[in-house]
């Protein structure tokens, strides 16, 4: 067991309940990802234990981020949205030299991979035009509701495992993210239950189309993983405070996240 996914699974599972942060994006940051997409397809091959030993200690910290970090994440974005959003967004800049050197972008980038960074990058960015008003939690369950439910987890865990799509901003987007959130925070097990079922299978679909073209198409994907994430900092960005202090404030977290980043990144690509 590869128990140190322990703690990779806990940022992992705690961006995931940040609108606009992605458990992919995450999982480039740690440098995992490719190995990441490699495991939930071979979980179900001959070698499914030695992925197990990967994803079991993952998916523990995963879970144990989102029940137990939920509240904490949405406390800090209720009361300082501008300088948590700094933080993630200094954690994401941050990874982008890594994320350039471990694609060899200098050597293996032509004009074609340039434009499909763009395109990503684009693909992303426009999720702003789609922001919603978000509803109450749904209370009045029925089966359709059961069902929009399920859609909901299965279409937020494939944008989920996507860098720098945020599968929370999906669920936000679609009118589930309240109803989601509070069943975690009210352990109401049946919502739970059918939005995990959602999400599982929704890895699952989505992992084995990026694992195709990883495999076959290494030097485009990793144009479109990049551009992806370069994307999602104009997601995330919250617009420049509006007082002295809450700059500093930002600028300093902002600071937080790049060094987070860069620790990360000489600890997780050191073999690189």
């Amino acid at each position: 067991m590869e128990w140190k996914n322990i703690y990779r699974g806990l940022l992992m599972g705690a961006s995931d309940v940040v609108p606009g942060v992605s458990g992919g994006t995450i999982a480039v940051v740690l440098g995992i990802y490719d190995r990441l997409i490699e495991a939930i397809n071979g979980f179900f091959s001959k070698d499914w234990k030695k992925h197990l030993g990967f994803l079991l200690p993952l998916g523990i910290g995963v879970i144990t981020a989102v029940f137990l970090l939920a509240s904490l994440i949405e406390w800090l974005f209720e009361h300082y949205p501008g300088p948590t959003q700094f933080t993630f967004l200094g954690l994401i800049v941050g990874v982008l030299p890594f994320l350039f050197h471990k694609s060899e972008a200098k050597k293996t980038f032509k004009a074609q991979h340039i434009l499909l960074l763009l395109v990503g990058a684009a693909l992303v960015a426009s999720m702003l035009f789609f922001r919603s008003g978000e509803t109450d939690p749904i209370e009045n369950l029925t089966l359709g509701t059961y069902g929009f439910l399920f859609l909901s987890g299965f279409l937020a865990s494939a944008a989920m495992i996507l860098p720098g799509v945020s599968g929370s901003f999906l669920l936000l987007i679609l009118g589930s993210y309240s109803t989601v959130i509070n069943a975690i925070s009210e352990r109401k097990f049946d919502i739970i239950i059918v939005v995990g079922i959602g999400i599982v299978l929704g890895i699952v679909v989505m992992s084995k189309i990026i694992h195709f073209f990883l495999e076959n198409y290494t030097t485009a994907t990793f144009a479109v993983v990049i551009g992806l994430v370069i994307g999602s900092i104009f997601v995330i960005f919250p617009g420049w405070p509006s007082t002295f202090t809450e700059m500093i404030v930002s600028v300093g977290t902002f600071g937080v996240g790049l060094l987070v980043a860069f620790l990360l990144g000489r600890v997780e690509y050191k073999e690189e």
